[in-house]
This record gives structure tokens, C-alpha cells and sequence, in this order.
């Protein structure tokens, strides 16, 4: 995986397949970033219908990872894990750039937001 890249690990990628397979239109795992929380940005997964023209794709263990221009500065870099704790289960992000995540753990804001091209 490059530094500019989104990958999945196995578990990920076994899950966002099943999943695929019961969606008649998802070409792949859409992930973005958007402003929300208590400290700034939030994930956002969901089925990719299609790669936009601003829309950047990877293909990672046989999925195809799909982020928009915007997203990828907060998100380049990051491993997407499933994981399975006790009755819970979801996506875990490994993200580089996180410098704090709120208590809650839904939200999280950036290291620093110069570096990662954030204006």
C-alpha cells in the first residue's frame, strides 16, 4: 500500500465482499470523511455506486476502495480492519493522520491539518 492509498485488511475485505454481494448496485466501498462531532470529522462508509470524476480508487485484497479528492487528505494512508468484540461488531480505522479522537470515539480531528493539506 502506498502512502496515498486506503487498504483493507482480510477480515475487511471478507466483510465490505458480503456485503457487496447483497447490494444490486455497489461497485465497491465508498469511504469519506465529514465535518461533525465534538472533535471535527466523522467516517463515513457506505456502497460505492460508481467512481466520480473527482473520486480516487484503489483496488485492495479484491474490493475496490473508492474516496473522493477531499477525503483522501484526511484518510490517506489508513488500514480499514472489521473486528468482532463480544456482541459488537464494525469497522476499526487506522488512520495516521489522527491526532485526537473524542471521547465517545465517533469523531476525531487531525494531527496536523497543514501537513495533510487541510485549508
Amino acid at each position: 500500500m502506498s502512502n496515498n492509498e486506503i487498504a483493507l485488511t482480510e477480515r475487511a475485505a471478507e466483510h465490505v465482499k458480503n456485503y457487496l454481494a447483497k447490494e444490486e448496485q455497489g461497485i465497491g466501498l465508498r469511504v469519506a470523511v465529514k465535518p461533525t462531532g465534538c472533535s471535527g470529522y466523522q467516517y463515513v462508509i457506505e456502497a460505492a455506486e460508481a467512481v466520480n470524476e473527482h473520486d480516487a480508487s484503489f483496488e485492495t485484497k479484491g474490493v475496490t476502495v473508492v474516496v473522493d479528492e477531499h477525503s483522501l487528505r484526511y484518510l490517506a494512508g489508513t488500514e480499514l480492519d472489521f473486528v468482532r468484540e463480544g456482541l459488537n461488531e464494525g469497522f476499526r480505522f487506522h488512520n495516521p493522520n489522527v491526532g485526537e479522537t473524542c471521547g465517545c470515539g465517533e469523531s476525531f480531528s487531525i494531527a496536523d491539518e497543514n501537513a495533510a493539506g487541510v485549508t
